[in-house]
């Protein structure tokens, strides 16, 4: 039996949960579990830190109107996935089916991502809400949302100082 090897969807938009999740149960049905073996929706964890300095996890999807499915190409799996509601075909020259490269698989799947959103930019000025700096208020210098980090200019001891903060640990000042 040929390896399964992974491949693209197109869906319509916003019916990605949709069609994974009908297509997981026409897999059940039809018994093809061993032809379909795994559809997903890459997606990763956004985690916004309010103006008050609340966070709030989001969920959001990598690629949006696409799924990644786990299959053996054969006819049946073929016709199983482009006729299910809200699936507009697969991903490749003129509608064939083109298997993903491991790297692009790892990519795309490997890892869960999780950024940080906050309410302030490259010189707004924060306040400190956390740590042991709390109460001072500085210019943010640099932002490396990547390894969750701010650098501020704080005035201490009558000299500016640059201080690094992690994302959560600073609110924007409001004007």
């Amino acid at each position: 039996m040929e390896e399964a090897k992974w491949y693209i969807a197109h869906t319509f938009s916003g019916y990605e949960n949709k069609v994974a999740s009908d297509l997981k149960i026409k897999v059940e049905n039809r018994n093809l579990t061993d032809l379909i073996q795994d559809v997903r929706i890459p997606t990763e964890t956004v985690v916004e830190v309010k103006e008050d300095g609340t966070k709030k996890e989001i969920v959001r999807k990598l690629f949006p109107s696409y799924i990644y499915i786990k299959m053996v190409m054969t006819d049946e799996t073929w016709y199983v996935v482009r006729n299910t509601r809200g699936c507009a075909g697969f991903v490749g020259p003129e509608g064939r089916p083109v298997p993903l490269t491991e790297d692009e698989v790892k990519r795309a799947l490997g890892t869960e991502v999780v950024n940080i959103e906050v309410a302030y930019e490259v010189g707004d000025v924060v306040n400190v809400i956390d740590g042991p700096l709390e109460g001072f208020s500085g210019t943010v210098e640099e932002i490396d949302a990547a390894n969750n980090s701010v650098q501020v200019i704080v005035s201490m001891f009558g000299r500016d100082t640059a201080v690094d903060f992690e994302l959560d640990q600073l609110e924007k000042v409001e004007d």
